[in-house]
């Protein structure tokens, strides 16, 4: 990983690091002549421009002296220390660039799979919409066959394959009612169930005959 950011930096400026490394480790003390242009090239094998905006930059930040006949000189230690605390707050920097780049292209390929899922999901929640359960409400009419016999009785589940939550009487509610509660004419029963179950329920209240097939 480390590696591959590097690449990332221009070749004269991680020259310009390796240089002022040396310096404030001692390899080349101050007033030392360190290597001219020629050896440096051949040293870092990269050309003799790469090594002057080397040196160039060194010299702006008061490392070095390039002095035409005598070479390079190194300068100040301290200035080098300085210039490599801020290329590390720089290559900080780049690490976060670096790692925000890559976490922005994962972000982008998990949306376009979290879109591609989604799609196909809503594709089959729309195929299969006839078989999802849904509440639904039935009326017990006046002269429904169903009216003074128990849920029990009615054996309501197994001719229906729905379930009854709740039923409404008189403004009052029955939540989850038991099956020994006796269905009035008025009565207004939730249910839930598919959209088959809930025919067969309205059949059921009004008399209606339901067919083997439908249950």
């Amino acid at each position: 990983m480390r590696e591959q950011q590097h690449v990332h930096l221009a070749r004269y400026i991680t020259i310009a690091v390796d240089i002022a490394t040396h310096i404030v480790r001692g390899e080349y003390r101050i007033g030392q002549k360190i290597f001219g242009r020629s050896t440096l090239a051949g040293k870092y094998n990269v050309s003799p421009e790469t090594i002057r905006r080397s040196l160039t930059l060194l010299q702006e930040r008061g490392i070095v002296d390039v002095m035409p006949g005598v070479g390079v000189v190194v300068k100040s230690d301290s200035a080098a220390r300085e210039y490599l605390a801020d290329y590390n707050q720089k290559k900080v920097l780049l690490d976060i660039q670096e790692r925000l780049t890559e976490l922005l292209k994962e972000r982008e390929k998990l949306n376009t799979e979290i879109d591609h899922l989604t799609n196909e999901l809503l594709d089959y929640t729309f195929k299969m919409a006839g078989r999802l359960q849904k509440l639904d409400e039935v009326t017990v009419p006046n002269n429904s066959p169903l009216l003074g016999k128990s849920l029990a009785e009615t054996d309501f589940r197994v001719r229906t394959g729905a379930t009854i939550l709740s039923i409404y009487r008189n403004g009052h509610e029955m939540l989850s009612p038991e099956a020994k509660t006796i269905l009035q004419a008025g009565d207004v029963l939730l249910m839930v169930g598919t959209h088959d179950s809930a025919n067969r329920v309205y059949q059921m209240v009004n008399g209606e005959e339901i067919l083997p097939e439908d249950i």
